[in-house]
């Protein structure tokens, strides 16, 4: 008997933590393997943070919280929204979970129905797409172009709006492109949405990793209409390097956000107490050393552009936000290496991990295989050796 649900049937393991675990297998092996996978910052969480945690347990904030988050976390999280998007909320406009990605998960799982559709620019981040699949919905995937910076225009998202559609995902700044919309760009998108009736599901997880003087805009400020028809999804792992402390945030209509706290209720219930109370030190306490890091990925993101630029063949969008850069390497396909045909971006990621010891997600994890997306988030030495390595095997193609 097979006892497997149909459901996890499709699924697709995480492109981003195979990679990952075949690099780290490698090093274990004695291979000297420079990684550009895992889409996390290389620095560590910084100190006050560490300690507001460590202060936390000794106090003996060790016990089960509220469900949605601590009212300490979603008063500093309430705050940010102000500070920073000039957006207003409310305690039960918020919930906390265990990552943007379970905030992600939590939202598919309450508004979706059997057939809902839900319209996803590509490239995305590899979770959207199977996380609505486990929702019950159907992603609908659509192409966007390097030629126009992989953003989504309103044209194209018109298109594609059917009576099935619930929502839209917009990811701004993106992975993996490093994409940053304008206002006026979202402005646009959302008079499409407000037209159709489209939910508008904003995952903002990397604004605050911006350059070149760019400023990611929440969509939700663009108009008081727009309020209750975009739900906001962040996070702390990018911006604070917490990624294991597992907290993000979703804010939106009350019925979406209650909705989502029963259903966390019965599933992971409240994120881990100490780490919430980290979270608060991380939102209220001093943020120059987030400016600190934005510059040195400033100065990683423009020695990886130039330097892949400088490859023959090879093209690439510069991205304005997060730390990825996804690099078109299309014209090195269907070249051959000892007996074997590189057929696409699955096949380029093999190549450049076996032959290079540089390790790159494929960018058909992305709905995009004509490139790979390679991370700027590890030192500027690593950067150039990671470089000189690839120019050189594609070199051999």
């Amino acid at each position: 008997m097979n006892f497997l649900a149909k459901r996890v049937d499709n699924l697709e393991e995480s492109a981003t933590l195979a990679v990952t675990a075949r690099a780290k297998a490698l090093r274990a092996e004695g291979r000297d393997i420079l990684s550009f996978a895992a889409g996390e910052p290389d620095f560590d969480t910084p100190d006050n943070i560490k300690l507001a945690a460590v202060k936390a347990l000794r106090e003996g904030h060790t016990k089960y919280t509220p469900v949605g988050g601590i009212p300490e976390l979603k008063d500093a999280i309430i705050e940010k929204f102000k500070r920073d998007n000039g957006l207003d909320y409310e305690r039960d406009e918020i919930l906390v979970s265990c990552g943007a990605k379970h905030s992600f998960y939590n939202l598919c799982n309450v508004i979706l129905d059997p057939g809902d559709e839900v319209l996803i620019p590509s490239p995305y981040w590899t979770s959207y797409p199977e996380i609505v699949k486990i929702a019950g919905g159907d992603p609908e995937i659509m192409p966007t172009s390097e030629k126009e910076d992989y953003k989504l225009n309103p044209g194209l998202f018109n298109e594609y709006i059917t009576s099935r559609t619930k929502a839209l995902v917009l990811n701004s700044p993106s992975n993996p492109t490093g994409t940053v919309y304008t206002a006026d760009e979202l402005a646009e998108i959302a008079q499409v949405a407000l037209r159709k009736d489209v939910l508008i599901i904003s995952d903002e997880i990397y604004e605050k990793l911006v350059y070149d003087s760019l400023k990611a805009v929440s969509i939700a400020s663009l108009a008081d209409e727009l309020r209750d028809r975009v739900v906001i999804i962040n996070g702390l792992s990018k911006t604070y390097a917490m990624t294991g402390w597992r907290i993000g945030y979703t804010a939106g209509p009350k019925e979406i956000i209650k909705a989502m706290t029963v259903l966390q209720s019965q599933s992971t219930s409240n994120p881990a107490s100490m780490s919430q109370w980290g979270a608060v030190e991380a939102l209220t306490g001093p943020q120059d050393e987030v400016e600190k890091r934005v510059g040195e990925f400033e100065k990683r993101r423009n020695a990886m552009v130039e330097g892949l630029e400088a490859i023959k063949d090879v093209t690439v969008v510069r991205p304005g936000g997060a730390f990825y850069v996804f690099a078109n390497l299309s014209r090195y396909y269907w070249r051959e290496y000892g007996g074997k045909t590189i057929k696409g971006s699955v096949d380029m990621a093999a190549y450049l991990l076996e032959e290079a010891g540089v390790a790159v997600v494929p960018g058909e994890a992305f709905g995009e295989d004509t490139s790979v997306r390679i991370t700027f988030a590890s030192s500027l030495e690593d950067i150039q050796e990671g470089l000189r390595r690839m120019g050189e095997a594609l070199a051999r193609l």
